[in-house]
């Protein structure tokens, strides 16, 4: 546990919005520069060694990052994000200074297998601290408001970083992509010292555990805890099933009804806008909207439209169903992750936030796995009308949590199972001075 200073008597509810501004365009900058460095590395080794390559660096990236994770929960919850964060981000600017000098002198594929090993790494150690960041910001009852606006960065990272990294290849080669990686790691590593400003390590447990046995903490965490259980299936079930539609389905069912890729883009254009506008309203009104409605109604919503994405006869209407879709997701998504980050108990963000991501990062390739050899039997359509009925599982888990809620986990542990639940530290005690932010 930190060092904390109590709450004001009546201390009412509250966001940090200097910090969450701050945490806004740190990630901003971060995130659009590491999604600029994956086009950019995945194009090189393409014209270095083509698929075979593509794959070793890929691979290089993720595996590392997945496997320190867990790790990563762990060192949060022991020495406090802002040590974690500063620590590594400072590491991975100069990690990727030299990878750009690197690049400059040689063009062979091992400056990107090593870059995309460290910096996997790195991301891995920061992703747990960067998530236990926005509760420390906002109050429980605001909490939901600060995920809304944080949402946004995440939806419009991609779509900036994208391009930018294709510019940047054709305007500088890959060392220019690199270099612009770095910059916005030192944007981010100057907001992450603003956010972080005051935060303590936690106090010392003596004889207790070692960082690798509490790398498994965050499972046990689910293990234990009802309600964080359950958000976390209803989180994992709604990922698991979105992202073949996005990645296989629309693709192939553009390419079948001879459609063509504007269809692609018109349809994944109208779902981001749906989402951003909806995640801009729950910014502002998301603690008016009751917990119900935007977990468990946005939730069978979201599985309605996805079902009749999958049967809609033109591209204008998938276009217009996916709008509604995107409106429901936006404010679906924040919600969920709000949930889940309040039924966390004290002391536990780091890994419970390290299993959080780790699960996002496992849906995708699981989601392909799972449901491209089903579609050689079922069709399309069937397997989208499947993804939508995993995605009903969504809300049911969410209404399980939501009716956990109404009764106390007082049978259950802390993580490992012999302590009670404690009150979150957000009820009646901060870690910093200010109220003080998540993902890089």
């Amino acid at each position: 546990m930190g060092t904390t200073t109590p709450a004001p008597p009546g201390d009412k509810p509250f966001v940090d919005w200097p910090r969450v501004s701050s945490l806004v365009v740190g990630q901003a900058a971060v995130q659009a520069g590491s999604f600029a460095l994956l086009i950019a590395m995945s194009w090189t080794a393409v014209q270095l060694g083509g698929r075979g390559a593509v794959t070793a660096v890929t691979l290089a990236a993720t595996l590392p990052r997945a496997l320190l994770l867990l790790f990563g929960g762990a060192l949060t919850d022991v020495l406090g994000p802002r040590a974690v964060l500063l620590r590594a981000t400072s590491v991975r600017v100069a990690v990727l200074a030299a990878g750009a000098l690197v690049t400059v002198i040689t063009e062979s594929l091992w400056p990107l297998i090593a870059i995309a090993l460290v910096d996997g790494a790195l991301l891995g150690l920061t992703g747990p601290a960067s998530g236990v960041l926005l509760p420390r910001l906002a109050s429980q009852e605001q909490l939901g408001r600060a995920n809304s606006l944080f949402s946004m960065v995440l939806r419009l990272a991609p779509i900036a970083g994208s391009p930018l990294g294709a510019w940047l290849v054709i305007a500088g080669g890959l060392p220019g992509a690199i270099a612009a990686a770095a910059i916005g790691c030192v944007v981010w590593l100057g907001c992450a010292a603003h956010v972080t400003h005051g935060m303590t390590r936690p106090a010392r447990v003596p004889q207790g555990p070692s960082l690798l046995a509490r790398s498994g903490d965050g499972f046990r965490l689910l293990a234990a805890h009802r309600r964080l259980r359950w958000m976390f299936v209803a989180c994992f079930c709604m990922d698991l099933a979105f992202l073949w539609p996005a990645e296989v389905a629309l693709p192939l069912r553009a390419a079948d009804r001879g459609w063509g890729i504007g269809a692609v883009a018109l349809v994944l254009a109208a779902f981001s806008a749906g989402a951003l506008a909806s995640a801009a309203l729950g910014a502002a009104l998301a603690h008016r909207i009751p917990a119900h409605a935007k977990l468990v109604v946005t939730g069978t919503g979201l599985a309605a439209g996805m079902a009749a994405m999958a049967l809609v006869p033109t591209a204008p209407v998938l276009a217009a169903t996916a709008g509604a879709v995107g409106l429901l997701s936006g404010l679906n998504g924040p919600a969920l992750v709000t949930a889940y980050q309040q039924a966390v108990p004290e002391g536990r963000m780091g890994a419970a936030m390290s299993t959080f991501t780790l699960s996002g990062i496992g849906a995708a390739p699981l989601s392909l796995a799972v449901f491209t050899p089903v579609s050689l039997h079922l069709g399309v359509t069937g397997t989208w009308l499947l993804c939508a009925g995993l995605a009903l599982l969504s809300p049911v888990a969410a209404a399980l949590a939501l009716r956990g809620d109404k009764s106390s986990d007082s049978n259950n542990g802390s993580g490992d199972g012999t302590e009670p639940d404690a009150p979150r530290a957000d009820d009646r005690a901060r870690t910093a001075p200010e109220p003080t932010a998540t993902s890089v």
